[in-house]
């Protein structure tokens, strides 16, 4: 595990920092896709004909569909030299993603934790997932184990 100084260190990343990603439109493609890899077919997700008959109206992404895709979007902000994501604290999905909406998210750093090894420490992040109106569809707490100069 070396240092790699494009990505930034536990070192570099102070509380309040905050970044904000580029923007992914959720298709279909994407919902039926993560249907198949994931084994969820719940109706509400890929049977138009049913979902209209739901609380949304029409057929909505999988909530984790859409976390899936704000991990991905993580990486349009500035790299971290990441170890590993250690998981989730308080997770929480407000509203639906409808295909064609487009989301993006935004990271704050709120806490950091040093490790017991001293090269690597704990960064936590408040994460937002935002649709194109920018209302808050899921957000909560990233935990990330990053590198340190140790």
């Amino acid at each position: 595990m070396g240092q790699q100084s494009d990505k930034l260190i536990y070192e570099d990343i102070s509380v309040g920092d905050e970044a904000m990603s580029v923007a992914r439109t959720v298709t279909e493609t994407d919902v039926v896709s993560f249907a198949g890899l994931s084994g969820d077919f719940n109706a509400m997700h890929i049977d138009e004909e049913f979902a209209k008959k739901t609380v949304f109206g029409t057929r909505v992404a999988h909530g984790l569909c859409v976390l899936s895709i704000a991990s991905g979007l993580w990486f349009s902000m500035p790299r971290l030299a990441t170890i590993a994501f250690m998981g989730l604290e308080d997770w929480r999905f407000s509203k639906p993603v409808k295909f064609g909406d487009t989301i993006r998210i935004t990271r704050k750093v709120v806490e950091k934790r040093e490790h017991k090894r001293p090269n690597m420490g704990f960064v936590i992040f408040e994460v937002n997932v935002l649709n194109q109106n920018d209302e808050v569809v899921q957000n909560g707490k990233w935990v990330i184990m990053v590198e340190r100069k140790g």
